[in-house]
C-alpha cells in the first residue's frame, strides 16, 4: 500500500506543475487526482504496495487560474445526508487506518442500517499497524447511515457512522 507521505508527495508535485489529471493504476489499485475549480481533488480506492514513481498515464490540460495548495481525501467524497444530522450522534474513527465492517471477509457486517446499538456494541474494526482495533459506538440508538466503505482508508476523526440516539 503506497503510504500517506509519498501520496503526499505526488500531490505536492501535481500541485506545483502544470499537470491538471493525473492516474496510477497498478494491480487493480488506482489513484486519480485532478485539479478542478482551483483545487486538486484526490480519490485513493484499494491501494496495494506499489513504489510511487510509476504513473500509467498523465494528461496534460490547461488552467486559466493558478492552483491553490493541494488538499489531501483519502476516501470518495460523500454526499450530505438527506438525514437532519443535528440531532444523530458520530461514530467516529479514533485513529488513521483502515476501516472494515465485519471481523473477517466471511463474516456478516457487525451492523447495518436499521441496527439496534448499545454503549458497548462493536460497529467495526479500524486495522493499524496490524492491529485490528474493535471501535464500539458508545451510544445507544440506531444506526441510520454507514459513511466508510469496506477497506477504506480513514483519518482521524473521521465520521464512519451516524446513530440515532435513543
Amino acid at each position: 500500500m503506497l503510504k500517506i507521505q509519498e501520496i503526499r508527495e505526488i500531490i505536492k508535485l501535481i500541485d506545483h506543475s502544470s499537470i491538471n489529471e493525473f492516474t496510477f493504476e497498478q494491480d487493480g489499485s488506482k489513484i486519480k487526482m485532478k485539479k478542478q475549480t482551483n483545487e486538486i481533488e484526490t480519490v485513493v480506492r484499494n491501494v496495494v504496495a506499489a513504489p510511487p514513481a510509476e504513473a500509467v498515464h498523465v494528461q496534460q490540460e490547461t488552467q486559466a487560474a493558478p492552483a491553490q495548495p493541494a488538499t489531501l481525501e483519502v476516501a470518495a467524497p460523500i454526499e450530505e445526508s438527506k438525514a437532519d444530522t443535528a440531532n444523530l450522534h458520530k461514530i467516529t474513527s479514533p485513529m488513521v487506518g483502515t476501516f472494515y465492517a465485519a471481523s473477517s471477509p466471511e463474516a456478516g457486517n457487525y451492523v447495518e442500517v436499521g441496527s439496534k446499538v448499545t454503549n458497548d456494541s462493536v460497529v467495526c474494526i479500524v486495522e493499524a499497524m496490524k492491529l485490528f482495533n474493535e471501535i464500539e459506538a458508545e451510544v445507544k440508538g440506531e444506526i441510520v447511515e454507514i459513511l466508510a466503505e469496506n477497506g477504506q482508508l480513514v483519518e482521524y476523526g473521521q465520521p464512519l457512522f451516524l446513530v440515532k440516539p435513543e
